[in-house]
């Protein structure tokens, strides 16, 4: 549809963005599918690529669609439906959506405990740490970064055994840890920096819902504390009640 088919008195970007949503809305461009380029969009609605752009940017904005850098521009998922409960399983609940969960090492240290992560964890402050950056993905899209806190003298090597598992539910089944769940979970809000912005393909500025939890095993012995920054368009808290 060119920009002709359109009512007039409304900005060409506008026009370009309205008309790539209703093809969103009614099926032509399906969640995860790769829009046409930028010349193609041009062509179609007879503008220049610098209105495409603008019509492009404020799709993304809204959550609409997402840029991946060399790649191209994709419409984004339906927002993943996350509960909050005593199990939380990424890759379960990612997997139930019927998308694929995929988990990438990002970093992996030791450090010295905190006071705050000491008491998380129950250890005496200055205790040795392995420190663990990771991304969660559903699919192609990255849902959250996370950065995970374990007792080095309980997990050693553990961020190698991440980089192989890609999940801290298979992580702790390689010590042994069987079953785990959510001791704590705190949840506020926050506007991306710039390196997660970068990790999560968000635009700066974007807000970003940030999950502090620890985790425990079945006799109650704290396991792993995080924080995760999940990408606040992108996922919809669900809390159940037990």
């Amino acid at each position: 549809m060119s920009i002709q088919d359109t009512p007039s008195g409304v900005a060409l970007w506008r026009q370009v963005a309205d008309g790539i949503e209703r093809g969103i809305a009614d099926g032509r461009f399906a969640a995860g599918e790769k829009l046409p380029g930028e010349i193609e969009i041009a062509e179609t609605y007879r503008v220049n690529r610098h209105t495409v752009r603008r019509a492009l940017a404020t799709l993304a904005e809204r959550g609409l669609v997402r840029a991946e850098r060399g790649s191209g521009t994709y419409v984004e998922a339906q927002r993943l439906a996350y509960p909050l409960r005593s199990r939380t399983r990424f890759s379960e609940i990612v997997g139930a959506g019927g998308r694929e969960p995929r988990g990438q090492l990002i970093d992996a240290s030791e450090e010295p405990a905190t006071r705050e992560l000491a008491r998380e964890l129950g250890l005496r402050t200055g205790a040795s740490l392995v420190r663990i950056e990771s991304v969660r993905l559903a699919d192609r899209t990255p849902i959250c970064v996370s950065t995970s806190w374990l007792s080095a003298d309980r997990f050693p090597g553990a961020g190698a055994v991440f980089a192989n598992a890609r999940s801290m539910t298979k992580l702790l089944a390689h010590y042994g840890v069987r079953d785990y769940r959510r001791a704590s979970t705190r949840v506020t809000a926050g506007i991306v920096d710039a390196t997660d912005a970068a990790r999560l393909d968000l635009a700066l500025g974007r807000p970003v819902l940030v999950v502090d939890s620890t985790d425990v095993d079945t006799g109650g012995k704290p396991l792993v504390t995080k924080r995760s920054r999940f990408a606040a368009e992108r996922v919809e808290f669900l809390v159940e009640n037990s």
